[in-house]
């Protein structure tokens, strides 16, 4: 809901959802689950032994997780970390920022430095904002993700390239959506916790007849954000899907994707600047603005999916999609880029961005398994086409002590401007006279009358971004121990920016207008994947590979980053990854432990020329690694699901400045431990915990500005009531820390959530 004030400034107000009528909503499911229970033909007890294990490492290639994977997972040359669905329901995780805690290696960056705020991973180091996936598709365009239409996650670490096309240097990241399938199974969820928590999913699948099957997944949910003052969480989203053709050789589903989030962003609290390090005990303040601050994202995705089968060794498979997604918002920053923090002031510094990414996308593999030459050869080839169109128009900030923007006369108020020299640090800059863009260390007011005027801005920018692209894997098995795998991705890339320049001016109509200087990026590039297996045991592989990627110029598209005149003659950065590892699924495939020594190598790192207006390809960046994970059943009843990871990242080249060379990366920890574990103590009563442990990191390439380790832990325990009924108690940072959860390089830094309890009620029928 938007309310507008009388000064002009459009506020937005979490949609009404009570807790009666979601109590009302959770016992009409309770009641229709008793009602159905005869005809429902849900078997409680099988529904509850699936476990982590579901995932299974010993099945075939060619299941949901990829297409363009030749092997079983045991005997893919590379590090691959599902997060099965049982994993995200036990630990609460409501969104993938939660999801992204379970798994060691990846650390989140802040929406800052021309990139929008929302879900943005860093895997193994490395930026994979827009290396996130949807069944196979890339979804471009910032936003902050739920789970509630999720079955998985898939990590692929390590530069990935010839799977994933550009990007992917750190690895990449794929949502596996639910879909219908035979049978009659639906569940209803209703959560309510501290801090004003509640939250309602509904997860419908209808068999209509012997080959057609429906589903339908929504939610809706409100929060306050523990431990951070003033901070919202307010989203609702609805993913209907139709399947055809189940169990015959040509299959068909559509399904659609919407939500809707409107939420009061945080970002977080200053660095002190003596310091460097985030100011302390303010874990509790919220410097924002609610007369002004605002997100709201959306997104609308709609996919078609057909497959064929010419028998049982021959596929053909094409995904076809249209996305539309909007990241708008007016954060503050809490700025101390004037030196304020040591005289107890912060500048309430306005971050904005408006952004609609449009995506049309075609995607189209054929699989199979063939011998030649006596060797079996399990392959995948394909073609690619993608257009993706954003249009960034963001907004004008205006008020006293602020300076002027194009199409408003300059402000009267206020003898200085305020993000000028001195900042805030002087007597009378934290009131009405400055509209409010000042305010104290100790006792800011997010309820602060705010002087000033939120509009869309004149100028904009429009990016397309074209992608043409074939590709071919192939396993080829050369006895029971041996096998080789093979991957080769060619990718036609163009990237053009066009678009408008407003200016101020002292006179009215106060701006000038002046068409951007058109600008294009074009780059062809080949990327590869070469790994050698052998199974000293049909359950264990031991293997070593050599993988590359292609970064270039613009490769965001969408909301992560345009073609700018530095970049836009630049060819593609390019990276090298070499891991020898192994896989072990050990008691009959119920638990995958794993292991792999790596390191990444970029030779031709982007760098801004300090003499000059361009980039220059002169960097050399290095991450050496090793990493441990583990998931799927210790013992009936009792799961697993975790790992270690050691990163030693460093710059060994930074361009003619030389300024951080043998610095580590920003927001890269050495170590990392996560795990969860779910132990059953009765057929009625789980219990589980988790531990994440992250070590301390530095928040910018020169690492002056360093964040502290943390421990978080946390627990749950699970109650079923019924065959169709159960309860879960998830108690969230056992021990209140306040952790950073995102550094940025000069400003600030984003603190996690605080304690937290949520109770949740299942019903299935």
């Amino acid at each position: 809901m938007r309310m507008t004030t009388s000064t002009g400034v459009t506020v937005h107000a979490k949609s009404a959802f009570s807790a009666s009528a979601l109590a009302g909503a959770a016992g009409l499911s309770l009641l229709a689950g008793q009602a159905w229970a005869e005809t429902a033909g849900v078997d409680m007890a099988a529904a509850r032994a699936t476990d982590v294990a579901a995932v299974d490492v010993l099945a075939p290639r060619g299941d949901a997780r990829s297409d363009k994977l030749t092997a079983r997972v045991l005997d893919t040359p590379k590090t691959i970390t599902t997060i099965p669905r049982e994993v995200i329901t036990q630990t609460g995780a409501v969104s993938l920022q939660d999801l992204m805690r379970t798994v060691p290696g990846i650390t989140l960056a802040s929406g800052e430095g021309g990139s929008g705020a929302g879900d943005r991973p860093l895997i193994r180091g490395v930026e994979a904002t827009n290396d996130v996936f949807i069944d196979g598709v890339r979804d471009s365009g910032v936003q902050s993700r739920d789970v509630f239409n999720l079955e998985q996650v898939d990590i692929i670490k390590g530069p990935g390239s010839a799977y994933s096309g550009r990007g992917s240097t750190g690895g990449s990241i794929n949502l596996v959506s639910k879909t219908p399938h035979a049978g009659d199974a639906s569940s209803t969820g209703l959560t309510l916790g501290a801090d004003q928590t509640r939250r309602f999913t509904a997860d419908l699948n209808r068999q209509l007849t012997d080959t057609v099957a429906v589903r339908l997944n929504v939610m809706t949910h409100d929060a306050d954000v523990a431990g951070r003052d003033a901070v919202t969480v307010s989203r609702w989203g609805v993913a209907p899907s139709i399947a055809l053709g189940l169990g015959t050789a040509t299959q068909a589903s559509l399904s659609f994707f919407t939500l809707r989030s409107d939420d009061v962003p945080d970002y977080g609290i200053p660095y002190d600047t003596v310091t460097r390090r985030p100011v302390r005990d303010r874990d509790e303040t919220f410097y924002g603005l609610l007369a002004r601050d605002f997100q709201i994202n959306e997104a609308d995705i709609g996919t078609l999916r057909v497959t064929h089968d010419f028998g049982p060794d021959l596929r053909l498979t094409n995904v076809a999609r249209y996305g539309r997604t909007t990241n708008a918002y007016v954060v503050t920053n809490p700025d101390d880029s004037r030196g304020n923090v040591v005289n107890g002031y912060v500048f309430r510094a306005s971050k904005t961005r408006n952004v609609e990414v449009e995506t049309l996308a075609n995607v189209t593999t054929l699989s199979g398994v063939v011998e030649v030459g006596g060797f079996r050869n399990s392959f995948a080839v394909g073609a690619e086409v993608s257009r993706e169109t954003s249009h960034n128009q963001g907004y004008y900030i205006t008020g006293p002590g602020l300076p002027a923007q194009p199409g408003f006369a300059p402000s009267t108020g206020g003898a200085v401007l305020i993000n000028g020299p001195g900042g805030c640090s002087f007597v009378g800059s934290t009131g009405a006279a400055y509209g409010y863009n000042c305010t104290t260390l100790d006792n800011p007011n997010p309820n602060d009358p705010w002087i000033g005027t939120v509009s869309r801005s004149l100028g904009y920018k429009d990016v397309v971004t074209e992608v043409k692209a074939i590709y071919a894997f192939n396993t080829v098995t050369f006895s029971p121990r041996w096998s080789l795998n093979l991957g080769l991705r060619y990718d036609d890339y163009r990237t053009s920016l066009t678009g408008v320049a407003a200016t101020a001016t002292t006179t009215a109509p106060y701006y000038s207008l002046a068409p951007e200087t058109p600008l294009e990026n074009r780059a062809t590039f080949f990327n590869g994947q070469i790994g050698l297996v052998y199974k000293p045991t049909p359950d264990a592989s031991l293997y070593a590979s050599v993988g590359t990627s292609s970064d270039p110029s613009g490769q965001g598209g969408g909301d992560y980053s345009t073609v700018s005149s530095a970049t836009d003659s630049l060819k593609p950065e390019r990276s090298t990854s070499y891991e020898v590892g192994g896989k072990w699924a050990l008691l009959e495939g119920g638990l995958l432990v794993s292991g792999a020594l790596f390191r990444t190598e970029k030779n031709n790192a982007s760098i801004r020329d300090p003499l000059g207006g361009e980039n220059l390809l002169v960097g050399k960046q290095r991450v050496d690694g090793l990493e441990i994970s583990v998931s799927g059943s210790v013992k009936p009843g009792w799961t697993v699901f975790g790992g270690y990871t050691f990163l030693a990242s460093e710059i060994l080249a930074d361009g003619p400045a030389a300024t951080n060379v043998g610095n580590a990366f920003p927001n890269t920890p050495e170590h990392a431990f996560t795990l969860w574990t779910d132990y059953q103590l009765t057929p009625a009563f789980d219990i589980g915990g988790g531990a994440v442990f992250m070590g301390e990191r530095f928040g910018d390439a020169a690492n002056t500005r360093l964040v502290d380790s943390y421990w978080r832990f946390d627990a749950m325990a699970a109650w079923r009531v019924t065959d169709r009924a159960d309860l879960r108690l998830n108690l969230q940072n056992l021990s209140d820390e306040r952790y950073v959860l995102r550094a940025y390089t000069t400003h600030m830094v984003q603190l996690a959530p605080g304690r937290s309890a949520q109770l949740t009620l299942n019903v299935r029928f």
